[in-house]
């Protein structure tokens, strides 16, 4: 009996090899093992597209948004985002802390008008927080001096060019209105009820982000200070991390010292006065659906590899019946309808996993072919240029791919299994 204890799944490995009476039964076994694998490939170049589109979006967002951004609890402004600034730009880990004012607007151009989201920045620090310079598609950067020339310059999105038809930097001045936040409104003068000032365009940007592309205009903070009627305040401080600092980490080193806590986000704490948000949590929403989106997609296609592995319990079952006569043999011999049932479980568990593997193979083979050569390539969003298709494989992926094999070939095996058990107490009646 020790003897048998091993044999299920040497027979059924032998079994597998072996030339098949019928050649339809070999057809159908390859067609078995090319459908798993082609179902698994498709998941794993699935997941690692969205692993791809998910390091895009981080890496552009990365290119404008800050690594940090601090918040007020409660009101829109800091009240004195400067000095706040200065103090948090003496945390260990942090690069650059700048105060920013963003609120909306109304931007006039050549009598075309457009709402905006206007946003006032420190030329000079705006720069070394993000890569501006590497975004203009028109004109140049806004300089370090751009409050000192006789019009202000500032930068406009590319969706407020297209809506204004103002493609040349350096034309006439666009004016800016912000409503007054204090002080009565006169009924019979409606303009006195705005402030208004102008810059000049000194560059077009695009970030390939919406929230930016769409309707945002940089100028100099003072600009906006003065348009909003603030003197020192700020909407937030945006922070960039020094280099090989860590951004969580950082992150947590300024909510401790202002909030007395290291947790980011909401605080819990009712006296604490700032929210502190890390990169991750200035992306959550985006991240998750990108989240949701592959796991979504992964799902529908296991369900396609659910489908092809019903070719493998067509296969077993054309192998119980062509082995009709070797199972009433091996029932002579001594096995166990259990066991003989095994072997074709076992056999099942091959063909998956030869499946299975094969289609790790080949899937990981043409993610990493991608990811280091850009065999495909698609239009670039960023001066016509065209740019590899991200993608990005992660070991994790793989190590999930193989648990929804495993799971998909003991499933077949049993059914396998039971069949062949099935067989043999027919043939013994």
């Amino acid at each position: 009996m020790n003897l048998l204890r091993g044999l299920a799944p040497r027979v059924a490995w032998r079994y597998l090899w072996v030339k098949k009476a019928y050649g339809a039964v070999s057809a159908i076994a390859v067609v078995s093992v090319v459908g798993v694998a082609v179902a698994t490939a498709a998941i794993l170049c699935v997941l690692s597209v969205f692993n791809g589109f998910r390091d895009v979006l981080s890496t552009s967002s990365s290119r404008i948004q800050p690594d940090i951004l601090v918040t007020p609890r409660e009101g829109k402004v800091i009240d004195d985002g400067d000095m706040l600034a200065a103090e948090i730009s003496e945390i260990t880990g942090v690069e650059v802390a700048m105060p920013a004012i963003e609120d909306q607007a109304l931007v006039i151009f050549n009598s075309m008008e457009m709402p905006v989201m206007l946003r006032g920045v420190v030329p000079s620090e705006f720069r070394r927080l993000t890569s501006i310079d590497s975004l203009i598609v028109a004109g140049s950067p806004m300089p370090d001096d751009a409050i000192e020339h006789e019009t202000p310059l500032g930068l406009i999105s590319v969706g407020v060019g297209q809506r204004l038809s103002a493609y040349n930097p350096g034309e006439d001045p666009i004016f800016i209105f912000a409503p007054r936040r204090e002080g009565r409104i006169n009924p019979a003068n409606p303009l006195s009820s705005f402030f208004t000032d102008s810059i000049v365009v000194a560059g077009v940007f695009k970030a390939d982000q919406s929230e930016y592309d769409a309707t945002s205009v940089y100028v100099p903070i003072d600009v906006a200070r003065g348009l909003f009627q603030y003197d020192t305040e700020a909407s937030s401080i945006q922070v960039k991390v020094g280099r090989g600092a860590d951004i969580s980490s950082t992150a947590e080193n300024i909510a401790m010292h202002l909030n007395g806590s290291p947790l980011l986000g909401e605080p819990d704490d009712p006296q604490a006065e700032f929210i502190i948000k890390d990169r991750a949590r200035l992306e959550e929403v985006s991240f998750r659906m990108v989240e949701i989106e592959k796991w979504v997609t992964a799902l529908l296609l296991f369900f396609i590899l659910v489908i092809a592995s019903f070719n493998i319990i067509s296969t077993m079952t054309m192998f119980v019946l062509e082995k009709r006569r070797s199972l009433s043999t091996l029932r002579a011999l001594g096995m166990s309808k259990g066991r003989i049932g095994a072997v074709f479980g076992w056999e099942s568990v091959y063909v998956s996993m030869l499946g299975g593997i094969g289609g790790i193979i080949l899937g990981a083979g043409l993610t990493l072919l991608q990811e280091y050569y850009g065999l495909i390539r698609i239009e670039g969003t960023i001066g016509g240029e065209s740019i590899p298709y991200p993608v990005r494989l992660a070991w994790a992926d793989v190590g999930i791919v193989l648990a929804a094999i495993a799971v998909v070939g003991m499933v077949t095996a049993m059914i396998a299994a039971s069949f062949a058990r099935s067989r043999i107490s027919e043939k013994r009646q």
